[in-house]
C-alpha cells in the first residue's frame, strides 16, 4: 500500500471474491488483490459493500471494533481461526449518511461486523488490517436503479479518504459449479460476464441494464452478489468514465473472477497463472454461502 497523497479522488473497485478459501491461498486473483492493494494510496478508511450483507434496510457499521464474521460452514479449520482486526470508523457513518441524504441510512452498532466478502479480500489488498474498515449494507427491497444511484451518491467520500469497494461476483450460480472446474467458465457464463466486461469498460450504468440479458436468470439467480457491481458504475458514472480491469477469469463454471478498478490502473495484476483453489467436497455448494 502506498503512503503518498493523491490531489484526486481516492480509487475504488470492484472484486470478484469467489471461494472463502482464497483467504487462504495464493492464486492470480488474491495475486491481483494483493497488487490494488500495495498500488493504491493510503485510504482514510475502507468502504465495502458485500454480498453477505444482504438485509431488508441500508445500513452501516458503525462500531469501532467490528468483529470478523465466519458466515460459512463446511469449511477447513484454519479458515475460521482467520481474524481480520481492523479497526472500524464510526463517524463514517454520518458522513455516509449525509452523502446519501435523503435516503435513509441506518447505523448498525452491534449486529455485523467484517464479513467473509470483506476480509477475505483485505487479508490480501491490506494485510497488515490497520485501516478502518466499515461496510455498507445492500438493501434487499430495492431495485437496480436505487443501488446504482446509491453508489454514485457515495462518490464525494472518495474525496475524503474512503477507498469504496464492493465484493461479489458478476456471475454467481452456486447450483451451476462443478470443483473439476477450477479454472472454467460455461458458454453462458462467460456471454454474460463479457457483456458486462463491455459496459464497464466503455458506459457503466448500462450494466443496470443487463437484467435483460438472455443469460441473466442464470448468471445472477439471485441478485445479492451482482449488486455489488453497481455501486462501482454508480461511481463510475458520476466519475464521467469506464473502470479498468484488474484481473478476469472463470472458477468452477459458474463463477466469474472479473475485478474492475476505478482511477487506478495495475498493468499484469492479473497476469498470473494459478486458478481458484479447490471447493470442499462434503459441502452442498448452494449450501455454503460462498
Amino acid at each position: 500500500m502506498s503512503s503518498d497523497t493523491t490531489a484526486g479522488p481516492m480509487p475504488a473497485a470492484f472484486i470478484g471474491h469467489g471461494s472463502p478459501m482464497n483467504a487462504l491461498d495464493g492464486n492470480r486473483y488474491t495475486q491481483a488483490w494483493r497488487a490494488f492493494g500495495e498500488a493504491v494510496p493510503r485510504p482514510r478508511a475502507i468502504l465495502v459493500v458485500s454480498a453477505h450483507w444482504y438485509i431488508n434496510a441500508t445500513a452501516v457499521t458503525a462500531m469501532a471494533r467490528p468483529r470478523t464474521i465466519h458466515d460459512f460452514y463446511g469449511f477447513p479449520r484454519p479458515l475460521f481461526d482467520v481474524d481480520y482486526p481492523a479497526p472500524g470508523l464510526p463517524e463514517l457513518a454520518a458522513e455516509v449518511a449525509d452523502a446519501v441524504h435523503p435516503t435513509w441510512v441506518g447505523a448498525d452498532v452491534d449486529s455485523w461486523g467484517i464479513d467473509h466478502g470483506t476480509w477475505s479480500v483485505l487479508v490480501h489488498a491490506f494485510p497488515r488490517a490497520d485501516v478502518p474498515v466499515v461496510q455498507l449494507s445492500i438493501n434487499a427491497d430495492k431495485d437496480f436503479d436505487y443501488h446504482l444511484e446509491l453508489g454514485a451518491r457515495l462518490a464525494p467520500l472518495r474525496e475524503r479518504g474512503v477507498l469504496i469497494m464492493g465484493s461479489g461476483n458478476v456471475v454467481h450460480n452456486l447450483r451451476g459449479m462443478d470443483g473439476s472446474l477450477p479454472d472454467a467458465g460455461y458458454d453462458w457464463a462467460r456471454r454474460f460476464d463479457e457483456q458486462a466486461k463491455e459496459s464497464m469498460l466503455a458506459d457503466p450504468v448500462a450494466v443496470a441494464a443487463l437484467e435483460g440479458h438472455r443469460d441473466f436468470d442464470r448468471a445472477v439467480p439471485t441478485p445479492d452478489h451482482f449488486l455489488p457491481l453497481l455501486y462501482l458504475a454508480g461511481l463510475a458514472g458520476a466519475d464521467g468514465g469506464g473502470t479498468e480491469v484488474l484481473v478476469d477469469g472463470y472458477a468452477y463454471g459458474s463463477l466469474s473472477m472479473t475485478a474492475y478498478t476505478l482511477g487506478l490502473a495495475c498493468p499484469g495484476a492479473g497476469d498470473g497463472t494459478v486458478p481458484a483453489p479447490p471447493l470442499p467436497g462434503d459441502v452442498p455448494p448452494d449450501g455454503s454461502n460462498i
